[in-house]
């Protein structure tokens, strides 16, 4: 059938210090901590041959881990990229010098640079703070890139050239964004209409769309669609590692209840086999926003922008 790569998204933490919009934390039924064998596990499972990237992200803020500095040195040790999403909230200093050179791309979070804005979609967090933590990354980090990503909702397109004009102005260079409005499998309701304009907005810009971050070749993309039974080139382009080990079935399962594994048992090759064969899960695809984002004439506008990247 052919071999193909996938990314890996690896759930360092379930827990998290924020309670964003697009972000139903109550579908996080067992909130845990990654525990470091089970790390380490992960680790050693990442395999170049298996996974072309890893981004340690799922639906915790990977900073808030109690052992985040060994944390670090486990990772340091992992044979493909390794990114990391946070919030940036804890991003002290001391925190950056961990990241810096084990952590390929850091990509913080960033709604507005209007503070009601930011306010109303990164609740609990302290915009001042995490702008703060974004200069202080932009002076300390040197071996590892800085990124932000900005969030496509309707209540922060308005002010998104002022947003950009700040980061810049801060010397952040590398600006992404979804192609797809944040919805947690049909949890937020957004009828704005804006998504069908996101990829304008993206060209505008000037901003690098972040499904290209999850294609390692066109080759292999179509080896992901072609082998699984189910569809879905989002599902089927990453592979989620829980904080609990498992192996979930897609990344918008918030609440991990369809794990396809454990790491301790299979390899990554073997649960992707596994993936392949299932189908449709009802109950997660019936009301997700994503799913639907890549008929063929969407494909075709992806395709488009990979080649031109």
């Amino acid at each position: 059938m052919g071999h193909y790569r996938v990314a890996v998204n690896l759930e360092l933490t379930s827990k998290c210090n924020a309670r964003c919009i697009m972000c139903p934390r109550e579908a996080v039924l067992h909130p845990r901590a990654m525990k470091l064998d089970t790390l380490r596990q992960a680790v050693e499972r990442l395999s170049p041959g298996d996974v072309f990237r890893t981004v340690i992200a799922g639906y915790g803020e990977p900073t808030t881990h109690p052992q985040f500095e060994a944390c670090m040195q486990i990772i340091s040790q992992a044979a493909v990229p390794m990114d990391m999403v946070s919030n940036g909230q804890l991003l002290d200093r001391e925190r950056l010098r961990l990241i810096d050179g084990v952590v390929n791309t850091l990509i913080i979070s960033f709604s507005s640079i209007a503070p009601q804005v930011y306010a109303a979609v990164h609740r609990n967090l302290d915009q001042k703070q995490v702008m703060d933590n974004i200069i202080l990354a932009r002076q300390l980090l040197k071996s590892t890139r800085l990124a932000i990503s900005l969030t496509p909702l309707s209540s922060c397109i308005e002010t998104l050239p002022q947003t950009i004009n700040w980061l810049r102005e801060q010397g952040v260079e590398s600006l992404t964004m979804s192609p797809s409005l944040y919805d947690r499998a049909g949890s937020l309701d957004d009828a704005s209409g804006q998504e069908s304009s996101l990829r304008k907005i993206i060209k505008q810009y000037g901003l690098r769309s972040q499904e290209l971050d999850f294609v390692p070749s066109l080759r292999e993309l179509y080896l992901q669609w072609r082998c699984n039974r189910f569809k879905c080139i989002p599902r089927n382009t990453d592979l989620v590692i829980a904080a609990d080990g498992s192996y979930q079935y897609c990344f918008n399962d918030m609440g991990h209840t369809h794990p396809l594994g454990h790491l301790s048992e299979m390899d990554i090759r073997t649960v992707l086999k596994v993936r392949e064969g299932t189908v449709e899960n009802p109950e997660l695809c019936s009301s997700c926003s994503i799913r639907n984002r890549y008929r063929p004439a969407e494909f075709a506008r992806a395709v488009y922008g990979y080649l031109r990247s």
